[in-house]
């Protein structure tokens, strides 16, 4: 008789703990862990600091990437009625906080030597216990999370390298390139720092536009939010691997020269010369013309 008391008290203290552990992990008896993969290529090779790569752009520039990263909110998974069921993101006071999650593929070394050392590719979380045959998500920042002090907010928001101003607001893609070709503006032309020459070829996407009093005071609205929706029906989050490459977004654009007196290459400001084909491959409207396609960013494997 002690030995089954002894044992079913055992057996409670178990499952009491267990249940502790899953709901610290954003788990309940009817919902089940997710892990949604994502992966960075250039023009279908695997993104990693230190690393060339052939072939990019109208003029088939080689580029060194120094940074690549991005911001996606809102994660859902499609369920069977093809209805998205939001994640429920673990708060790790790393990678992801409340429905923000991070995805940072440079890791500080070689050319990313000032990115960060940490890498995270995949969105973690949790949804209600079902079949699910997609997944969706935005790329951006919130409008209530995106214009505030970078200083003092949570991490992954607290990178001061993915935030231009409180008016501007985080830039939700950062990707850096050195290309082979990269011909330097005349003097007075300027960049994203108000520095005289180019270096590389960028792309930094984030909302503009953003009315505010200046530059330190979060705006009430921005004409151009910038923010990407991305849908996969067809998507199986145990398997499945969401993709990012960037040689897709470059194809159509020139790395190795900067239009006079912008920023090095498209940093979504409106009037950019190098911005259209960069914002059309984003699937996004630039300067009043909406795009032309579908995004090229984001594919599936």
């Amino acid at each position: 008789m002690k030995n089954s008391l002894a044992t079913l008290t055992a057996v409670a203290a178990a499952g009491l703990l267990s249940a502790c552990a899953n709901q610290g992990a954003g788990l309940s008896a009817t919902s089940q862990p997710v892990s949604i993969a994502f992966a960075a290529q250039i023009n279908g090779e695997a993104f990693a600091c230190g690393s060339s790569y052939k072939n990019v752009g109208t003029t088939k520039s080689t580029i060194t990437p120094s940074d690549f990263r991005f911001y996606v909110s809102d994660v859902a998974l499609i369920n069977s009625k093809g209805e998205a069921v939001p994640v429920n993101l673990t708060q790790d006071g790393v990678w992801q906080l409340e429905n923000i999650a991070m995805l940072d593929f440079e890791n500080g070394t070689g050319p990313c030597r000032n990115g960060t050392s940490g890498t995270n590719m995949a969105v973690k979380g949790a949804v209600p216990a079902d079949t699910y045959t997609g997944v969706q998500f935005t790329v951006g920042v919130p409008f209530k999370r995106n214009h505030a002090d970078p200083t003092i907010a949570p991490s992954p928001l607290n990178n001061t390298a993915m935030f231009w101003n409180w008016q501007g607001g985080y830039k939700f893609i950062k990707f850096d390139a050195a290309s082979s070709g990269m011909q330097k503006p005349a003097m007075g032309a300027g960049s994203e720092h108000g520095n005289a020459a180019a270096s590389g070829f960028s792309v930094h996407l984030g909302s503009t536009v953003c009315a505010g009093a200046s530059k330190t005071e979060a705006p009430s609205a921005c004409q151009n939010p910038n923010r990407m929706t991305i849908k996969f029906d067809k998507f199986d989050a145990a398997k499945g691997v969401v993709v990012a490459d960037m040689g897709a977004v470059l194809a159509g654009a020139n790395v190795d020269v900067n239009s006079p007196g912008t920023s090095p290459g498209c940093m979504s400001f409106p009037k950019d010369g190098d911005c259209p084909p960069v914002m059309n491959a984003l699937g996004l409207a630039y300067d009043g013309k909406a795009a032309t396609g579908a995004q090229k960013l984001f594919s599936q494997r």
